[in-house]
């Protein structure tokens, strides 16, 4: 089931993200410093696994769930629960992050304690075959992937049922992006055999309320139709099937009781349950659908309620949490997310988006402000004639205020002086430093075109990490504004509570 208008992904050179909350329309819904990676609704039915978890209760289940007990967190592995599920769980096959191989100068990591290997760079498909006014077509797609896959070592393309965004229902279609990601893998030989095992697909279910045990296995085999394979090597939740304050894509930080205790989330049973998630996923497993799942746009909190009500079902945890990341969005170093990832705890892959903050970490909108924000009439409609992105376009503008607000501008100004005194560009500067993080397993990056597909390649596969110098002059500038993008000084007298798009604040 398809739901429109609602949140997207993936990282890009020239645009930003929609947010399934409208911006017009209320919301209804200390850690060490990392310098690097060095480079070398229905009633509960009580199936045999949830049987298994209550007579683990029973036996002292919450210890095993939150340290101690056999896990072993010296030996640097997943760390794994005891627990035996009948299913074919895919974990403890190695700590999350790890460097594989390397292909064509392309690192490839493990994505959490999976046998699921991903490049550093993959390639984020939100606008692809979109109805945005500067959307690659399908001959340029074809194009990116067969330079990034074929020819440089890349293997992650991540998708998802409601991309292209946006899409209008006639030029775009919600799912297209998938369609022609099939078509690519048919017309190379990659849909099927040892060729399929080439390409790691990456999609996603429409999140919310949608997220059902039976909406799982239908919108999964609607995505599998659409790429005409027989399996994805991930599927997520393209946001949480709870409510969470991070979920619709606006400047909320703080849980708000009273949005989680609206009908929405509670009417009908409220969310689906961790349980009821785990095990459909895992049945998708069992059938050969899926090979490992994760969650989008979600926190410590939800990372570890999976993991560990997985652990205590003894089925498949998550593989994968993909976020929003960049210089001047570094909550999920600091919010818990990291700790709860690491090897030594749930050992969860991250998937990084949104690197280059919808267009503002390439420098491009440093010399003239966005035309939203420009009070020179002229300049405005210079702007949205001839736009160089979405925060050029009134709508997504305003929808994207957080990337652009005083306090992210600031910073901006800064890491491009760092980038700059190292001779590299603000472009390089970021997707290097986001490769680094050791929170960081790949980075998903849009492009619009062959150039800057090129770019990212080569910023991938240069052998050195940014210097120890840089990192620090990087990190003194976070110090003064830990949470540029979640800051703001035109917050209105008369909003009442609500963020720029709507959102509860704070």
């Amino acid at each position: 089931m398809l739901i429109h208008g609602a949140l997207a992904i993936t990282g890009t050179y020239s645009t930003a993200f929609h947010s399934h909350t409208p911006y017009h329309s209320p919301s209804c819904s200390s850690v060490p410093r990392m310098t690097s990676n060095d480079p070398n609704i229905t009633p509960i039915m009580f199936s045999p696994r949830r049987r298994h978890s209550v007579s683990m209760m029973a036996g002292g289940f919450l210890g095993g769930l939150f340290g101690g007990g056999d896990d072993g967190v010296n030996s640097f592995v997943p760390n794994a629960s005891s627990t035996a599920g009948s299913g074919n769980v895919n974990s403890g096959k190695g700590p999350t992050n790890e460097v594989v191989k390397t292909v064509n100068g392309m690192r490839q990591r493990r994505l959490g304690g999976s046998d699921i290997v991903v490049s550093e760079l993959g390639l984020g498909t939100q606008r692809w075959v979109s109805a945005d006014f500067n959307a690659p077509n399908k001959d340029q797609v074809f194009d990116f992937m067969d330079t990034a896959i074929l020819k440089n070592g890349v293997n992650l393309i991540d998708t998802a049922e409601q991309y292209p965004i946006p899409s209008d229902g006639k030029v775009a279609k919600e799912g297209d992006s998938e369609i022609v990601i099939g078509e690519w893998m048919r017309t190379r030989g990659l849909d099927k055999g040892e060729g399929r095992r080439k390409v790691v697909i990456a999609s996603k279910i429409t999140g919310g309320r949608n997220v059902t045990p039976k909406n799982i296995k239908n919108d999964c085999a609607g995505s599998l139709k659409r790429l005409g394979t027989d399996y994805l090597d991930v599927y997520q939740l393209h946001w949480p099937a709870r409510y969470s304050p991070q979920s619709n894509w606006g400047q909320s930080l703080a849980y708000d009781l009273a949005t989680d205790k609206a009908p929405y989330w509670r009417g009908m049973g409220g969310p689906t349950s961790f349980e009821d998630l785990c095990i459909a996923m895992q049945d998708l497993i069992d059938e050969g659908k899926i090979r490992g799942w994760g969650m989008c746009n979600d926190n410590a909190y939800g990372l570890a309620g999976c993991t560990r009500t997985a652990k205590a079902l003894g089925v498949t945890p998550p593989c994968s949490l993909q976020g929003d990341f960049s210089l001047i969005d570094r909550k999920s170093e600091e919010n818990g997310v990291a700790e709860a990832a690491s090897p030594f705890n749930e050992n969860v892959g991250f998937m990084a988006y949104n690197a280059l903050a919808g267009g503002f970490l390439t420098g491009k909108y440093m010399d003239r402000p966005a035309a939203i924000d420009n009070t020179e009439r002229d300049k405005v409609i210079e702007a949205m004639q001839n736009p160089r992105g979405r925060h050029d376009e009134i709508g997504w503008g305003r929808t994207l205020y957080r990337y652009r607000s005083e306090a992210a501008q600031e910073a901006i100004q800064d890491y491009a002086k760092i980038a700059k005194s190292a001779g590299i560009s603000l472009t390089e500067l970021s997707l290097r430093w986001c490769r680094q993080r050791t929170l960081v397993t790949t980075t998903l990056v849009g492009h619009t075109d062959m150039n800057q597909l090129k770019q990212s390649i080569d910023y991938f596969t240069k052998n050195d990490p940014l210097p120890d110098r840089i990192m620090w002059e990087i990190d003194r500038v976070h110090m003064r504004n830990r949470l540029p993008i979640f800051s703001s000084n035109r917050v209105g007298k008369d909003w009442d509570g609500e963020g720029e798009i709507g959102e509860t604040i704070p």
